[in-house]
């Protein structure tokens, strides 16, 4: 068998930055453990594949390890191979997943997402949340992710978390953030219960992030910097229980996967 397979930077406009996604398109659905085995292979944070329905395409999102309800980068990479290789003719596609409906839209050079907006909410931080940062907060959150807030920019960027203690949080990830010093909010996410550390730009984070941040500065349109050693862009606003998300997407490799 044969399956086409791309890997594209996303959140960025050269390669070697941003967040790589392995993107598959296929003509029907394979047996989960087939495309489980895939991610693990390709062994990014993300591989998305996805299949054409009646308007638009169902896409799934896996990591090394496991299938995921959202994802934001491979999402823009996955539109991104629609928009360059599949069909050039169009400027905005449709993506039925398990997080509803998810649209893509050609905006120049920039592919803005529509998602679902997921406020944080107050909640008490588990000890081991806590342990496994190392540093003391200024307050700790929850939406898919325990979402922590840091005073600064260069608070985020000197967490050096302990991995096999995050590992045990109860929810997906952990999302640290801050107001920017060059952008209007920074973050890093970690996510080693599914087989990432460090991910490198987070696109799903940012359904929390941008509510959060733009009641705090009393914005709606922001710049947000995903400051992990590949670093990111975005280019957010706030719709009510909707979000936008923005960014640039490159291609780094071509191929077929053969088995």
């Amino acid at each position: 068998m044969e399956i086409p397979i791309y890997q594209i930077d996303a959140f960025t406009s050269r390669v070697f930055a941003g967040n790589p996604a392995a993107v598959c398109p296929l003509k029907e659905w394979l047996d989960d453990s087939v495309l489980q085995n895939i991610a693990a292979e390709n062994n990014l944070s993300e591989t998305a594949f996805f299949v054409p329905i009646e308007v638009g395409y169902h896409i799934r999102w896996f990591t090394p390890l496991a299938e995921v309800d959202l994802c934001g980068h491979a999402t823009l990479a996955s539109a991104f191979v629609i928009f360059t290789q599949l069909d050039p003719s169009l400027t905005q596609v449709a993506f039925r997943s398990r997080s509803g409906i998810l649209t893509v839209t050609k905006d120049g050079d920039l592919l803005s997402m529509d998602f679902p907006s997921q406020p944080p909410r107050s909640c008490k931080a588990p000890g081991v949340l806590l342990d496994g940062l190392k540093q003391k907060p200024m307050d700790v959150l929850s939406s898919e992710d325990y979402f922590v807030v840091f005073s600064n920019e260069k608070d985020i960027l000197a967490l050096e978390p302990d991995m096999t203690k995050l590992k045990r949080v109860d929810l997906r990830g952990v999302i640290v953030t801050a107001q920017g010093d060059s952008a209007d909010f920074v973050s890093r996410f970690f996510a080693p219960k599914f087989g990432i550390a460090e991910d490198p730009v987070t696109g799903s984070a940012h359904c929390a992030l941008i509510p959060y941040w733009a009641e705090k500065l009393n914005k709606q349109d922001l710049i947000a910097h995903q400051v992990s050693k590949r670093g990111g862009e975005l280019f957010c606003s706030n719709r009510g229980n909707r979000v936008k998300i923005a960014g640039r997407a490159v291609k780094y490799l071509e191929g077929v996967i053969t088995f």
